[in-house]
């Protein structure tokens, strides 16, 4: 009996279609598609970066403020010099870091000279003085006789008067000559003018009178001024603080020989403050009185304006002072470090990104990213502030770019972003 290949034979079982797997071959045929058009762009470019090691930012459309970081620090708006009023030597009453109140006696200058020149002088307007006692003395003793001889003059013409009257009178009874009532009448006149001539004199007597009188009086009252001014010198010897706060910098001993309007020490007003930046000296043609400045003091966020600009500059940089906006400003002290941003311009709907690394290069060229890749293209940037920049041409609101340091790209035309 020959046997069959039956018990060699296998059954072969029909296998239905499976989706799950025709996905899972989809999904890798994609992820190779991917990773060669990857390939074939890294082969391309020959750069490949991390997006985590870089920087990227989305260009807008906005208003846009052009601005400058300075530093400074917070002066006192108000830090009078006290100068020695003339030359001699001074005693100074307070030390540095006194507290004074306006009107205190802070120093005094002892000057001998001028003490001495101010007795002379007094004496001067003593001895003045008794002249001008002695002048109204003698005026009065002048009209006196001026008077009298004028009261002897009427007396005199009132005489003359009653003779004439009598003589006309006798002459019509024929009791006295034509002689007699002549002379009578020749008496009246020469007595007439006796008393016209004497009231003239009385009048000019009286007026040289007044004239030396008031001559005597002006020289009084001309070393008076000068009395007075010399006494007035004396007493500003005796120096007063001219404000209320601390006393600064001591600039001469005391006890020390000084010179008139030496200075002699700083008084710093602790009532107003403002704040001294130190500003590039390359922006310097753009500052301007009035510009706003916002200042970081500490966690505080101060406001205010230019308020003077140095026309010198100092180590390549120009000082500015910052006046603040509102006086009752608390927890700030002298010579406290701050930040500031001065806004030079600002502009309306303008094309802008946020600042980075990327203006290393010059601002002309950026990677705006596609997918996965960043294209290296050409743009014109104009103003730019501390945290963004101006874009003219070459840029639309909505693209995102590559804001870190380009260095690193080495001017590829593509950069591979993993």
């Amino acid at each position: 009996m020959i046997k069959d290949t039956s018990k060699q034979d296998s059954v072969v079982e029909s296998r239905t279609f499976s989706w799950k797997k025709a996905v899972g071959v989809i999904a890798l045929c994609g992820t190779l598609a991917i990773t060669a058009q990857a390939i074939s762009v890294a082969d391309n470019t020959g750069r490949s970066f991390e997006r985590d090691t870089l920087q990227f930012a989305t260009v807008s459309r906005g208003d846009f403020v052009r601005d400058i970081l300075a530093s400074g620090r917070i002066v006192a708006a108000n830090a009078p010099q006290v100068y020695s009023p003339e030359a001699g030597f001074v005693d100074l009453l307070v030390k540095a870091g006194d507290t004074v109140a306006a009107g205190d006696v802070i120093a005094r200058v002892i000057s001998p000279a001028l003490t001495n020149e101010l007795k002379q002088q007094q004496a001067e307007l003593a001895r003045l003085q008794d002249g001008l006692a002695r002048e109204e003395l003698e005026v009065r003793r002048e009209t006196l006789t001026l008077n009298r001889s004028l009261e002897l003059a009427k007396v005199t013409l009132d005489a003359a008067e009653r003779e004439n009257r009598r003589a006309q009178i006798s002459i019509k009874k024929n009791l006295i000559s034509q002689i007699d009532l002549e002379e009578a009448v020749d008496d009246l006149a020469r007595a007439k003018l006796n008393y016209l001539h004497a009231q003239q004199e009385v009048a000019l007597g009286k007026d040289t009178l007044a004239f030396e009188l008031a001559a005597a009086s002006n020289l009084v009252e001309r070393q008076q001024l000068v009395v007075d001014e010399l006494q007035r010198k004396v007493n500003a010897l005796e120096i007063n603080a001219p404000v209320s706060g601390l006393v600064g910098n001591l600039m001469v001993q005391t006890k020390a020989a000084v010179l008139a309007q030496q200075a002699l020490m700083t008084l710093v007003d602790l009532s107003a403050y403002e704040a001294q930046l130190q500003v590039p000296e390359s922006y310097a043609n753009e500052l301007g009185l009035g510009m706003q400045v916002v200042l970081q003091v500490g966690a505080s966020e101060l406001y205010g304006k230019l308020s003077a600009i140095s026309p010198e500059v100092s180590n390549r940089e120009v000082t500015a002072r910052v006046r603040f906006e509102h006086s009752d400003i608390d927890g700030i002290r002298q010579n406290q470090r701050l930040s500031a941003r001065i806004l030079l311009d600002q502009k309306e709907s303008v094309v802008k990104v946020r600042r980075g690394p990327f203006m290393n290069a010059g601002g002309s060229v950026v990677y705006r990213i596609q997918g996965e890749v960043a294209t290296r293209m050409d743009i014109r940037t104009g103003a730019s502030s501390v945290n963004e920049v101006e874009i003219l041409d070459g840029l639309s609101p909505g693209d995102q770019i590559i804001v870190s340091n380009y260095e690193q790209f080495e001017n590829a035309p593509l950069v591979q972003l993993r």
